[in-house]
């Protein structure tokens, strides 16, 4: 099958890609296209029957873990290394009026 791509299809993929493309280089893409669809129609003829799609290649599963604190509340040991603190928190240089 032969994919005729148009002038007006090659100007509206070149806005989109914010592309600015000569007359040749138009010609490239519509040729560029027009085999990549027919590329795609023919992988179209395969025959898939019985195959079972998939969405990676490889057996990918998620593991899961339970979110547990392993860490503590080590807060004297963390504001220790604050330049300044007050209250128990950081205090930091004024950044606004």
């Amino acid at each position: 099958m032969a994919n005729i791509i148009s002038d007006e299809t090659i100007e509206y993929v070149g806005i989109l890609a914010k592309l600015e493309l000569n007359d040749a280089q138009k010609e490239a893409a519509k040729k560029d296209m027009a085999s990549m669809l027919d590329y795609i129609d023919k992988l179209g003829e395969l025959d898939t029957e019985g195959i079972e799609p998939m969405s990676h290649v490889f057996d990918v599963k998620n593991v899961w873990r339970d979110d547990v604190v392993t860490n503590g509340d080590d807060r004297e040991n963390i504001i220790s290394n604050a330049p300044g603190q007050k209250d128990g928190m950081f205090e930091v240089p004024k950044t606004f009026d």
